[in-house]
């Protein structure tokens, strides 16, 4: 052994960081060019060498029947005459790149298949990918899938289910869905094992359609068409670069049931979920998760999971917030402060609203003012109080409902063991490690190296957060140049309604610059995360997720945040006015601030909601029906048309490019911000909310079943990164809801009246009311009120301190006070269901069990077969739901 050769194995003996020279590209475990040599798959696909072992493994089933078209790719190529000589040059490049992926994806062993569709213009190219059993097998080994060893009966169980089965009441949510998806004990697949694994006498139905476009997907996001270190490797650059158009995997036939096939046992699974999940009338039944997990996996599931369950939970928010709006209402009319505003007459002149703009009334206000009582009042402090609690037992509750799914699908253990380092990052990663847990060597970027990056990147998103910032001071500027021109109108109307116009319009501004920065972002944090070297795709998300909801949590909440707790705080008074940039500060309405941040929730939330779910429903429509027309106008021409039937992943094809989760999670965790953190100002954000989820759980499954074409199945051990997002939303909002009580509404001010002057609420309103100066007076000839605790001097006055120092109490004892009450929930409450915490414990005692007696029966067989089940120990990782006292099949291995 040379020194060079001793120095490697000692580096990989030690797990110690191994930096790769530069002679070793042709094979190192991260090159991308099959070979032989190479015996780790990090970044590489195998060639057909390598697949020998597994193809003598799988000979002892039978060979398929019909090779499966696992994976579509495709490509459109313009004939037209003309073209610029840049334009073929690029077409030459791109035809060379696709000449190799193909070429190397065929030495990895699949079979490449070509159908060409061509008319006179252009020609669309399909590329049919299958793969055959032995890169199966192999493949499924190297990505660590876990399959089946034993059916269990299905397991799935619903609490609200069996409470109205115990009352004897008929449970109109819960639906009987054919083809339930059966649940089993799994493993981890070993190509030695294969006789263990149930169905493997099957070639053709062993490897589920989901497992296969895994492995598809897997080894087109690692094939290589140029020099790897340049990043000219994956489908995903590809279809960046327009090499390819699209690369997708089939589904399961069409959507709608055939008419000669009424029955349920003959639909696909896409028939059944289209029949049972994605249609309108079944919005208010329960979700099919089993199947939706099956056909779309764990990821797709568990966000439909989230979204289900938070739904459901926003119905008794709903029912109590719509309850407080109605105590407010019937309270507009029996209230005595509003009830002598309204009446004032002339009683309450009021000082002008700018330099020139003339004395107004305080009753002319009076419909502000009624509107401001909805939303204030007493009952908003039991309300903000049951909000804060509400979303600590939600999150309490999807945590153990989030453990119970991650169970039951096998992916509890899912970042910590499965999963593999992306492609993008095996190719880029500067040495290799040995993985503390897995033993095995990966590639590896120092956490040093990796800080340093993100430091850099959290510096560029602190700029954009200050053009946010920007944005919000022109709003600011915009509302009130618009209050002082609206007041100087000859319109009393106007002129009475101008701050309320002057804030309507500045909050539709302010959408628009919110929907704008938001696409810009986007695309920034993404370029930010690759460049950070992130080894999982999990983590990649997750440092993706939290870049873009820092930025989106300023752009949507800067707003609604200045005007609860800044606007009308540093206004002056009459002759001392305060300035921004010459312009005078923006004053709360007579209704107070309350009313106008209920205002801006409305435009935002609502807004958004509308213009999501008309984007949706309209654009996903516009967009299908222009890539359809655009397809059978080319076979049209081509004479093809309807001659033969159209195939699978031409019909497929026609449908849109799935985009993901991301949009769908942050439109959801914004608008939990809305629903929690300004419950207070709005009572009726949940039932807003409650509306709008309805109708986004079919608008989604319609979008995932019939408009656009089949994900690759990920695997996820939960929501990822959005859960402590959501947990950081919730302890904002108990001080965010606190601070709104004791400074945005008058329900303190209203109670120190009560206890020191009157109880009865008399004289109110010129309480609140402070006299202009003597110098302000003079200057005019008149005098006039103005909104503050001042003295006539214009100096705060002591009840302006008393209130002051109340209010800061209330904000400490009812953050506390929630608080504790969260924290005693979140003790009694535990994260892991106790029956899963059995089963768990129980299936670690089996693989314990069956690894001393294979090591006592076998031998030097059994001490082999540790490799198998020695990773069976990590608490149940390997093994999925099995009943209490049941024998696992383990111990038979």
């Amino acid at each position: 052994m040379t020194s060079e050769a001793s120095s490697r194995s000692r580096h990989a003996r030690i797990g110690m960081p191994r930096r790769l020279a530069r002679e070793e590209d042709s094979t190192i475990l991260i090159d991308m060019v099959p070979s032989a040599k190479n015996e780790d798959s990090y970044g590489s696909t195998a060639s057909t060498s390598r697949l020998n072992g597994h193809q003598e493994a799988a000979r002892r089933v039978g060979s398929p029947s019909k090779p499966q078209v696992d994976f579509v790719l495709v490509w459109e190529e313009d004939l037209k005459l003309g073209e610029q000589q840049d334009s073929t040059t690029r077409d030459k490049t791109h035809a060379a790149w696709r000449e190799t992926f193909l070429e190397n994806l065929h030495a990895a062993g699949l079979c490449v298949d070509q159908r060409t569709m061509q008319d006179g213009p252009g020609t669309v190219h399909y590329i049919l990918l299958s793969a055959p059993w032995a890169v199966l097998c192999y493949y499924a080994e190297d990505l660590r899938l876990k399959l089946p060893l034993q059916e269990l009966p299905n397991q799935a169980s619903n609490w609200s289910a069996g409470l109205l089965a115990w009352l004897g009441i008929p449970n109109i949510l819960q639906e009987d869905v054919p083809g339930v998806p059966p649940e089993y004990y799994s493993c981890q697949f070993k190509v030695s094992k294969l006789s263990r694994f149930l169905g493997s006498d099957n070639q053709d139905t062993f490897f589920t359609s989901t497992k296969r476009h895994q492995i598809l997907f897997a080894i087109l996001a690692k094939t290589p068409y140029g020099h790897e270190k340049k990043g000219l490797f994956g489908i995903d650059q590809l279809l960046a670069e327009g090499v390819f158009t699209a690369a997708f995997p089939l589904h399961d036939g069409p959507f709608r049931n055939p008419p000669e096939s009424t029955q349920a046992a003959g639909l696909t699974q896409r028939q059944i979920l289209f029949q049972y999940w994605a249609r309108w009338h079944k919005w208010y039944k329960c979700q099919p998760l089993d199947h939706v997990r099956s056909y779309f996996g764990e990821k797709v599931a568990l966000y439909f999971a989230w979204l289900g369950f938070y739904t459901g939970w926003l119905l008794p928010a709903a029912a109590v917030g719509t309850l407080v709006f109605l105590v407010g209402c019937f309270m507009v009319f029996s209230d005595v402060p509003t009830q002598e505003l309204c009446s004032s007459a002339d009683n309450f002149e009021m000082c002008p609203l700018c330099l020139d703009c003339p004395f107004w009334l305080l009753s002319s206000t009076c419909s502000l003012v009624q509107a401001g009582r909805l939303f204030d009042h007493g009952g908003t402090v039991f309300f903000s109080m049951f909000m804060a609690l509400w979303a600590v037992l939600l999150l309490e509750h999807w945590k153990r409902t989030s453990a119970t799914l991650a169970y039951r699908w096998g992916c509890s253990d899912y970042e910590d063991i499965e999963e593999r380092p992306r492609p993008q990052f095996a190719a880029s990663a500067p040495m290799t490690a040995l993985n503390p847990i897995t033993g095995e060597e990966e590639p590896y970027f120092p956490e040093r190296s990796r800080l340093r990056r993100v430091l850099a990147g959290s510096v560029v998103v602190v700029m954009m957060v200050a053009v946010v910032v920007m944005c919000l001071v022109s709003i600011i500027l915009y509302r009130a140049i618009m209050a002082i021109l609206m007041s100087r109108l000859d319109n009393t109307i106007l002129a009475a309604w101008a701050s309320r116009i002057a804030s309507f319009t500045g909050s539709v501004v302010n959408l628009v610059f919110i929907l704008i920065l938001s696409k810009i972002y986007v695309a920034l944090a993404h370029i930010l995360t690759r460049w950070e070297m992130h080894r999982t795709q999990t983590k990649f998300e997750d440092a993706f997720t939290l870049k873009v909801f820092i930025f989106q949590f300023v752009n949507f909440y800067s707003s609604p945040i200045y005007i609860a707790f800044f606007k009308g705080r540093f206004v002056g008074y009459p002759g001392n006015y305060h300035t921004l940039f010459g312009v005078r500060n923006e004053e709360c309405a007579a209704g107070g601030c309350l009313i106008e941040l209920a205002q801006e929730l409305l435009v935002i939330m609502a807004g958004k909601q509308i213009i999501n779910n008309v984007q949706e429903i309209l654009v996903p429509k516009l967009q299908s029906w222009w890539q359809k027309f655009r397809l059978r106008s080319k076979k049209r021409k081509a004479g093809s048309l309807e001659a033969a039937g159209q195939e699978p992943w031409e019909a497929d094809y026609e449908l849109l490019p799935c985009e993901g989760l991301f949009q769908e999670y942050l439109e959801m965790v914004l608008q939990f911000g809305f629903v929690t953190i300004f419950v207070a100002a709005c009572p009726l954000a949940p039932l807003f909310a409650l509306l709008n989820n309805w109708v986004e759980i079919r608008l989604d499954a319609r979008k995932f079943v019939c408009q656009h074409r089949r994900p690759v199945a990920e695997r996820a051990q939960d929501i990822g990164i959005w859960s402590h997002i959501l947990a950081g939303i919730a302890h904002l909002a108990v001080v965010s809801n606190a601070f709104l009580l004791a400074f945005t509404s008058d329900f303190l001010p209203r109670a120190y009246y009560r206890g020191t002057r009157k109880g009865d609420l008399h004289g109110y309103v010129n309480f609140t009311l402070a006299r202009a100066p003597p110098t302000f007076a003079a200057a005019h000839n008149r005098t006039c009120r103005y909104q503050a605790f001042r003295e006539d001097d214009g100096q705060y006055s002591p009840t302006y301190w008393n209130l002051l120092a109340i209010r800061l109490a209330f904000v400490i004892v009812f953050e506390h006070v929630v608080f504790s009450i969260s924290r005693v929930l979140d003790l009694l409450i535990p994260d892991i269901p106790e029956s899963v915490e059995v089963k768990v414990k129980r299936e670690y005692y089996l693989a314990k069990q069956a690894l001393a007696e294979n090591e006592a029966l076998s031998g030097t067989d059994g001490a082999k077969d540790n490799s198998f089940l020695g990773s069976e120990k990590s608490l149940g990782s390997q093994l999925t739901t099995p009943g209490v006292g049941q024998a696992s099949p383990v111990s038979s291995l």
